[in-house]
């Protein structure tokens, strides 16, 4: 398949900027793969859908403030992997600045660029000291957010099940959910750690020359052992679909428990091996995240529930609207 297949028209208004006005108060498509068929619900209804034999997947991973801007003003970095003890690589602004030896001031920190990565255009950058998060990092909103990070976000760019440190962007499938409504659902956790890979558009015509990035992740033995258990694995967002197609692939087509870093790229056709069911955002045109779910319920029914989607006027993206494929 091609790249261009994948590609759907988007009115730029229809962008969440921010957030609901709080959390779950979101509208849900449901897709009924067996059906086809489409129908529209609020993200509260969502317990009608499970049942107790059910287990929700979630990923639990927390995302930091990588994003870092100098004393001037002048000059950006994103943390993408901390290497040494003082030691990051990082994609830059403005790049053609960020030569070997140029140095950027963060606060008291110095930062002197070491190297240039070959593939993708990282700098990997040693620091005298490294820059206080909570003094100086923001978080690294998607680029389609046209406005810098505001308090609020550091609440609500986070799931409220956020445990392990390490993503650089949000699992927000997980983002619409409360304390309250969770406690009500049989759940558990994987983590995978949200990396450079969200912001890489994918960058050939073919499918299949196109190469992810990796992202670390983790499947605990009895994490595994409840999931073989349950009678329907819902997939709450693309990464935790990632985590345990990855670990379902390493153990020969069965579940297996294991940790380390994944690039499973999934696009139709592609026979899934755990998830039975997904609760998803919607995902930008020709993106990987499209592809997967076109994977899941087919290319032609999902674009028929993008297509409903814009004529319905639902929010998309990161602080939009949820999408249920069953």
């Amino acid at each position: 398949m091609q790249t261009s297949d994948f590609e759907y028209e988007l009115p730029p208004e229809l962008i969440a900027q921010h957030p609901p006005a709080k959390r779950g108060d979101s509208r849900m498509m449901v897709v009924n793969r067996a059906e086809g068929r489409i129908s529209h619900h609020h993200f509260a209804e969502f317990p009608d859908f499970v049942e107790k034999e059910d287990l929700l997947v979630l990923n639990d991973t927390r995302v930091v403030s990588a994003r870092y801007f100098s004393n001037d003003g002048t000059q950006e970095i994103l943390r993408v992997d901390v290497i040494g003890e003082r030691r990051w690589k990082c994609l830059v602004k403005p790049g053609k600045r960020f030569k070997p030896g140029r140095t950027i001031e963060i606060g008291e920190s110095v930062g002197t660029v070491v190297a240039v990565c070959e593939e993708g255009g990282e700098r990997i950058i040693d620091f005298d000291k490294l820059p206080d998060e909570s003094l100086h990092g923001h978080l690294a909103l998607p680029p389609y957010i046209h406005r810098p990070d505001e308090v609020a976000d550091k609440d609500r760019y986070q799931t409220v099940f956020a445990n392990t440190s390490g993503a650089i962007a949000a699992p927000t499938a997980g983002l619409h959910f409360s304390e309250e409504m969770l406690a009500r659902l049989p759940h558990t956790f994987v983590t995978l750690h949200v990396g450079i890979g969200t912001f890489r558009p994918v960058s050939s015509e073919t499918l299949r020359d196109h190469r992810m990035h990796s992202e670390r992740y983790e499947l605990r033995p009895e994490v595994a052992a409840a999931i073989r258990e349950s009678r329907r694995t819902i997939a709450i967002g693309t990464t935790a679909v990632r985590v345990l197609e990855t670990c379902a692939r390493n153990g020969g087509g069965v579940l297996a428990p294991g940790s380390g870093e994944t690039d499973i790229f999934i696009f139709p056709p592609y026979e899934f091996k755990v998830v039975d069911a997904l609760l998803t955002n919607f995902h930008l045109s020709k993106s990987t995240l499209l592809m997967l779910v076109s994977a899941l319920a087919g290319k032609d029914l999902i674009f028929e529930a993008y297509r409903r989607a814009v004529e319905e006027r639902y929010r998309f993206f990161s602080y939009g609207d949820c999408m249920l494929i069953i």
